[in-house]
């Protein structure tokens, strides 16, 4: 078939050949036997393979989402949309490889000159061949998944998709920022949502009047009204914890472990109820200060703290004092 092809096609290049030399001469008799002949045939086929890309273009794409949807339902959804990516193209180029190579295309030549190509073409994308590559390992390894909330390449979001070459990410903000994956891979990746609780710590200093076991009451107080929200079991539930004596306030660490889903909504609780329970308790919060003490000097003292004036010296090595040396004309 592929020897027909190139035969074919040889004919049709010596027969245009032909028609075009004819139509220099001004002699139109053999355009209609070319156009019978040779074009038509050549255009029907073209066409026909056209078609069946296209039809190869539809089964890649409902191949894609019939394998991919059961992995992203049962497994993961990063893997599956990754899987369904890959069978399309793979199934899609395997269908034009075949259309070119029925139409009689040098594939061994074109595949030689691809091949070269793509030596220039990976030299000039380094960059884009090594975030292709951090990709890769990011869909095998999995630091994170879609759905989870990130900080990665200095963005902190909610992954909305992760491709081979960007990861895009949505901020609370409700921006879409499209990162690099090389960019991501290079640094540190913050997985926020990875565990199912979270630890909300409230650090807060009071006055150092202040009496250590109402502190402690009022703060336990603040911990306590999050009861509904906290997370009770080993190493979880509520903590007050004495953390330090600052250089203006005794520091204090409230702690509370909530759900993930709820972690803003109970800090921003946990801040409210600490300072209503200092308030209610007379437990004042300090702010930093810094005392400055002047000491008076007296005149005496003052006159003897002078400076003594150094002797200047000539050059023949006689000496004599500034205010002799002011005094002369």
């Amino acid at each position: 078939m592929t020897q027909q092809a190139e035969v074919s096609d040889s004919g049709i290049a010596m027969a245009t050949e032909a028609a075009i030399l004819q139509l220099g001469e001004g002699d139109l008799s053999g355009l209609k036997v070319y156009v019978t002949q040779h074009l038509g045939p050549a255009v029907l086929y073209a066409a026909l393979g056209l078609a069946v890309v296209f039809l190869g273009y539809l089964i890649a794409q409902y191949l894609s989402k019939v394998i991919s949807r059961p992995i992203c339902r049962r497994v993961d959804e990063t893997l599956g949309k990754f899987v369904g990516k890959l069978i399309f193209y793979c199934v899609l180029g395997s269908i034009t490889a075949a259309v070119l190579s029925k139409l009689g295309a040098p594939l061994g030549g074109l595949a030689a000159m691809l091949a070269a190509t793509g030596f220039a073409v990976g030299l000039a994308f380094q960059g884009t061949l090594s975030n292709f590559a951090a990709g890769v390992l990011m869909l095998v390894f999995r630091p994170f998944k879609v759905g989870d909330v990130i900080t990665a390449g200095g963005v902190t979001g909610k992954v909305n998709e992760i491709d081979l070459f960007n990861t895009t990410i949505d901020t609370a903000d409700n921006r879409r920022i499209i990162v690099p994956n090389g960019a991501i891979s290079a640094g540190t990746i913050e997985n926020v949502s990875f565990h199912p609780h979270r630890r909300i710590e409230v650090v807060v200093g009071v006055d150092y009047n202040a009496d250590l076991t109402e502190t402690r009451s009022a703060l336990q107080r603040a911990a306590d009204a999050l009861k509904s929200q906290t997370i009770i079991g080993e190493g979880r539930g509520t903590a007050v914890i004495l953390a330090g004596l600052g250089d203006s306030a005794v520091e204090w660490k409230v702690r509370v472990w909530v759900a993930v889903s709820d972690y803003w909504s109970a800090q921003e609780c946990l801040l409210g109820e600490v300072k209503q329970n200092l308030d209610s308790a007379g437990i004042p919060i300090p702010f930093p200060q810094m005392d400055v003490h002047f000491d008076q000097i007296d005149s005496a003292d003052l006159s003897r703290r002078r400076p003594r004036m150094r002797p200047l010296r000539r050059e023949n090595g006689d000496t004599f004092s500034a205010s002799a040396a002011a005094a002369r004309p």
